[in-house]
């Protein structure tokens, strides 16, 4: 293949992902369902935690959801350790 036609295959994909995505944080249903399924026993990732974030932060919480970032010692998501994700999440769906 061309390095052309791999590039226009690349940006299909990512259409189509950011279209999946975007019907994905339109459905807060989908989202509750997945969180009520979900075991504990399992290993929260940054996605996850991402997503329960995402909905406080649309449900108007943005300054708490900022306040537990910083209260992990981070500035953004993404720098708050991986061990300490159970815990965020368990405090954020507190609020």
């Amino acid at each position: 293949m061309s390095r052309m036609k791999l590039a226009m295959n690349v940006v299909k994909d990512l259409r189509s992902l950011a279209d999946s995505i975007e019907a994905l944080a339109t459905d807060e249903q989908h989202v509750t369902d997945v969180e009520e399924v979900r075991e504990p026993a399992t290993k929260i990732t940054f996605e996850d935690l991402r997503a329960v974030l995402a909905v406080l932060t649309r449900d108007g919480k943005q300054k708490e959801v900022k306040k537990l970032i910083i209260k992990y010692g981070a500035k953004k998501l993404s720098d708050v350790p991986e061990d300490k994700y159970q815990e965020l999440l368990d405090e954020a769906r507190k609020i």
